[in-house]
Order: C-alpha cells, then sequence, then structure tokens
C-alpha cells in the first residue's frame, strides 16, 4: 500500500524536545539494544539501529498522543484506539545505520482475549475479534535530533505514483502518515540522529 497522506506539525519549542531528549537519554539509553523488526527478528542487513521500549505511561506519552488526536481529526478520522504495545521506541541511528524500505501495517501486539479453558467468559465472538485482533493504522515519528548534527537519516516515504516524500527534518518535527505506506530511513553518514516512534491501532478496515 502506497503513501495515502501525511500530516506532520513543526512549531513545537525546542525547549520542550530537550526535555523530551534529555529525560529519555537519562532514562532509556542505557536499556538500547539493537533494532528488530516486526515479530522479533533481528536483520541488521534491514534494519540497524538502537531502540528502547518507552511505557505509555511515561508522561511523554500522554503529550504525543494529544498531537495523534489532533492529526487524526484534522487529516485521517481513523477508528483509533490506543498506542500499539502499550510502548512506543526511543530510537538512536549512528553512522552506517538505517532502515530499509517497510510498512508499519499488521496486528496490533497487546491484545489477548482472556480466557477460561478454552472458553472466553462473557464476550461475543464479535466483540472479540474487533477487540482483540486490533490492526496498525497511524504511524508517527518525532525528530528530536538537530538537523545539524548527523547526515543522512532522512524519513522517506513512497507516494502512490511511487514519488518519493523526504519528511520534515526540523528538531521537534511530528510527522504521522498511514501504517500501510511504504517508508524508510536512510543510511546516516555523519553524527547521531534520536527520534522516538511508534504505532496507533484500531478496529480492522471496514
Amino acid at each position: 500500500m502506497a503513501l495515502q497522506s501525511v500530516w506532520y506539525y513543526t512549531n513545537l519549542p525546542d525547549k520542550i524536545i530537550d526535555i523530551i531528549e534529555e529525560d529519555l537519554s537519562d532514562n532509556f539509553e542505557d536499556k538500547m539494544g539493537d533494532s528488530k523488526l516486526y515479530g522479533d527478528a533481528l536483520n541488521k542487513e534491514k534494519r540497524n539501529s538502537q531502540n528502547a521500549w518507552i511505557p505509555t505511561t511515561h508522561w511523554v506519552a500522554g503529550f504525543v498522543w494529544h498531537y495523534i488526536q489532533r492529526a487524526n481529526r484534522e487529516n485521517f478520522l481513523y477508528d483509533l484506539r490506543n498506542i500499539d504495545g502499550e510502548s512506543m521506541q526511543f530510537t538512536k541511528y549512528g553512522v552506517g545505520q538505517f532502515y530499509g524500505w517497510h510498512n508499519d501495517a499488521g496486528l496490533g501486539n497487546q491484545y489477548k482475549p482472556v480466557t477460561v479453558g478454552n472458553q472466553v467468559e462473557g464476550l461475543e465472538k464479535d466483540f472479540i475479534k474487533e477487540n482483540t485482533e486490533m490492526i496498525r493504522k497511524l504511524s508517527f515519528t518525532i525528530q528530536l535530533s538537530d538537523p545539524d548534527d548527523y547526515e543522512g537519516g532522512n524519513v522517506i516515504l513512497l507516494s502512490e505514483e511511487g514519488n518519493k516524500y523526504v519528511a520534515p527534518r526540523k528538531k521537534g518535527t511530528i510527522i504521522l502518515f498511514d501504517s500501510r505506506t511504504q517508508h524508510c530511513v536512510n543510511k546516516v553518514k555523519k553524527g547521531v540522529r534520536k527520534s522516538i516512534v511508534g504505532w496507533v491501532v484500531g478496529p480492522h478496515w471496514k
């Protein structure tokens, strides 16, 4: 599936982004490991970066959720429920690191029916299917690094006509797009790029 549309916001003050980046670096950078593909597979030929998981109980998630709702209201109008896996990624790309072309569509990670034996108590099958098999509908990225601090590391999205769109690099930019969109992060040539990445889930498309 190609690019449907993209929404971004570039007016966050640097001071707020500095607070976010400092908080995440202090609390999560020492927890970073090699980034994995969907399904927990490690393949550095396709994705080569580091990341740590930020739980949605962290204050930054509430801050991000405001912009997710705003983007959805102004641009997408999708039926959304919450951030996939109740967590976001704090990501870091150093020199030579990248993420090849991919899309983020697929089942959400956190929804499991509560069962008693082989039966699901008190829930109709349609309700279970709708609320336990959420799919990723929106993907988001927040640029935490000053664009002058690194070269390369661009978020590139592919349009339906096959045209490439380079997402804004400005520090503090929040970028949201349909999770079915093909996109990549090209190789960092100099410096380090940090970002927040996540996905928002909702019921199956109708």
